[in-house]
């Protein structure tokens, strides 16, 4: 009988273990990329229990349902507002490729391309603190603030007294920020006591408060940074409104601070960008703020420029992101620069990237010699020898600054800027927000600051590369089997 006994419990294991390896198949392969499930099944193969538990914890890539709702309902309102709203000033200027990826990005996220728009790039850290500070003292309605992160210190200082300032004046304070981030922040207290005394009203995003029945993937985060002012003025970017050296202790030693790229709009193309906060604090709050619908005014300066605003995130159906970047890489005929301060691409971005570069493009890619993320970090690298093999240029910005900056452009017509980052988690996992700018003095001057990336960056070469360590190559190949774990 004691014989029996031993060998019902492994029985029972191979059972379980089955029976849980059955459902996982399942559950994983159900609209995954390939690669993402063969890696899940792998590990739940190999490390079943344990594998498991982090499947059911990390292995849902959309938000709930009624989020989804949510969004898709203003979208459906975004698409019903003011007739004439994508009336384009410059079309006919258009390179002929661009015209799709205006209709795909509508498609993908309800925002069509305006003119009329006015686009000032800013890559001085407390310069856009201070641009977005003179813009919050001309509030007379509402300020909408939202970011990732937003933490009051010395840094900061003057952006909360500015919305003090406007809150006395009688205008609308609403502030969105990361839940997570919030609860992991040291100044998590005096910020959101600060608010509190001015009379802003602030939200938590995407909250983890499973007893009150707010649960999602915990690393499912809005990652977005935006500010509007009266519909009139916003800014967007890679920016988190917090002090350079994003007050981490370790980075404080070590001298580091973050380098950003925040872009300042004026014109119709700032309602759309108010239309993601909108969403968001809907999502939040069940409170759906008046979408504008006044009439849309293109003015006929020359200077003007087109602008659409791309989200995306888990909160849609789509990638949107990964599918208009992609679309305007294989598009690109002349020119691709990338820059990205964590690039994990998925296959399709790589490919679309080594693509490029085998037609005889001029491709460069510009990130952070070093690293804030230890998996992440050495992920990357993993991609730099078939991009090298390719003909891409890779520029390792130099230490002790983290290129954290976010955008692309291409050919001498085309920009993005915004908060997503070229990987996985930017395009799977994270709500994002970029812009999508026409207009030849705009890649100028993106253009204009991604030399300025090369002056302060060492070139990665194929044979060096191939060189390195061989305890190097170990990390940085392990830490991309990682990144398909979505």
């Amino acid at each position: 009988m004691p014989s029996d006994s031993g060998a019902l419990v492994p029985a029972l294991l191979v059972i379980a273990h089955v029976v849980l390896g059955s459902i996982a198949v399942i559950l994983i392969s159900a609209r995954r990329r390939p690669s993402t499930a063969i890696a899940w099944m792998l590990t739940i193969i190999f490390i079943p229990y344990v594998g498991a538990i982090a499947f059911f914890l990390v292995g849902f890539s959309r938000l709930p349902k009624r989020r989804r709702e949510k969004q898709r309902e203003v979208s459906e309102l975004i698409l019903a507002r003011t007739e004439g709203l994508d009336r384009v000033s410059h079309r006919d200027e258009w390179p002929e490729w661009l015209g799709s990826s205006v209709r795909l990005n509508e498609t993908l996220g309800a925002l069509p391309m305006v003119g009329g728009t006015r686009a000032q790039l800013t890559d001085d850290y407390e310069g856009s603190i201070a641009s977005i500070v003179a813009d919050i003292d001309t509030a007379q309605s509402y300020v909408h603030v939202e970011f990732f992160i937003l933490a009051l210190d010395a840094t900061t200082e003057p952006f909360f007294a500015a919305l003090e300032r406007a809150t006395a004046r009688g205008v609308t304070v609403r502030v969105l920020s990361d839940h997570l981030m919030s609860i992991l922040s040291s100044a998590r207290k005096p910020t959101l006591a600060r608010l509190a005394a001015m009379g802003a009203e602030w939200h938590g995003m995407l909250p983890l408060r499973p007893l009150r029945g707010q649960w999602q993937r915990p690393d499912l985060r809005n990652h977005r940074k935006l500010v509007v002012v009266d519909g009139r003025v916003g800014h967007t970017g890679s920016q988190n409104m917090i002090a350079s050296n994003y007050g981490k202790k370790k980075a404080i030693r070590r001298g580091l601070h973050w380098h950003e790229v925040m872009v300042r709009l004026e014109g119709p193309v700032v309602r759309e960008l108010d239309a993601v906060f909108v969403t968001d604090w809907y999502s939040e709050t069940d409170e759906l703020l008046p979408l504008d619908t006044s009439p849309v005014v293109l003015g006929d300066d020359p200077a003007l420029l087109d602008a659409q605003v791309l989200p995306s995130g888990p909160s849609f159906e789509n990638d949107n992101n990964l599918k208009l970047y992609t679309t305007l890489i294989h598009k690109a005929e002349r020119q691709v620069s990338i820059t990205s301060p964590y690039f994990v691409p998925d296959e399709a971005i790589q490919l679309a990237i080594i693509t490029a570069a085998s037609r005889g493009l001029l491709v460069e890619l510009y990130v952070s010699e070093i690293g804030d993320q230890f998996f992440v970090y050495h992920a990357q690298r993993s991609y730099y020898e078939d991009l090298l093999r390719a003909g891409v240029r890779i520029y390792l910005y130099r230490a002790p600054t983290v290129l954290h900056s976010k955008h692309f452009t291409i050919d001498d017509d085309v920009a993005i800027v915004g908060s997503s980052n070229m990987d996985i988690r930017s395009f799977s996992l994270n709500m994002e927000v970029s812009v999508m700018v026409h207009g030849a003095e705009f890649v100028q001057r993106m253009r204009a600051i991604e030399a300025s990336y090369r002056e302060q960056s060492t070139e990665v070469r194929l044979d060096e590369w191939v060189r390195r360590p061989w305890g190097e190559k170990v990390r940085d190949s392990l830490a991309r089997l990682t990144s398909s774990l979505q």
